[in-house]
């Protein structure tokens, strides 16, 4: 399977159409959220995705919400949106959890907390593709400022959870960085699309 996976767009639509081009060699596209600029440019993004015909499964970043997305992506019929939950496309298991995590210093931000997210993290199947948007804590998680901004629970699912690949986005400065935990390889993936064979 041909992966294309990204991240953090944040209403860049010039990108997004980048993103429909490459998607035709792909036989998935996983969009692992922020679509939206603070609740901004929502229907816009994802209407500009839209184009993409090749199975997506998104997750919603903290620049939207679960509710939001599920409703713009509601007319894009490739689109599947996962938030604690899973699906198998073409033969493959993925699971998703979007949202910032841990909670974020901002009071727009759409947060869980590690408990939050452990809770909804539990379903997952072993071996999956995880599609987060918060990285792992320790992992593709560093600010300019060097702190590790990832979550432990997200961290505590791959380790026991050993998906055959984990991605995210959230901590910009980490874009296109890569690390692993356990076996499992984690990519922070960043807007300009990231292949993947599986």
């Amino acid at each position: 399977m041909r992966l294309l996976a990204f991240s953090d767009l944040h209403w860049d639509l010039a990108q997004a159409a980048t993103l429909v081009e490459l998607a035709a060699d792909a036989d998935v596209v996983v969009g692992a959220g922020d679509f939206a600029s603070i609740h901004e440019g929502l229907d816009e993004t994802i209407e500009a995705l839209a184009g993409i015909e090749t199975p997506a499964v998104l997750v919603p970043g903290n620049n939207e919400t679960e509710a939001a997305l599920r409703e713009a992506a509601a007319a894009w019929p490739a689109a599947t949106v996962l938030h604690g939950e899973g699906a198998q496309v073409e033969g493959v298991e993925f699971y998703g959890l979007g949202a910032g995590v841990p909670i974020t210093p901002w009071g727009w931000s759409f947060d869980l907390s590690d408990d939050e997210a452990a809770a909804m993290l539990a379903g997952c199947p072993e071996g999956a593709v995880l599609v987060v948007h918060s990285p792992p804590r320790g992992h593709v998680d560093q600010a300019s400022s060097g702190e590790s901004l990832g979550s432990t629970a997200i961290l505590e699912a791959i380790e026991a959870r050993r998906p055959r690949l984990a991605v995210c986005g959230h901590i910009h400065e980490s874009w296109g960085t890569e690390s692993r935990v356990g076996d499992t390889r984690v990519v922070n993936l960043g807007p300009t699309g990231t292949w993947f064979e599986l």
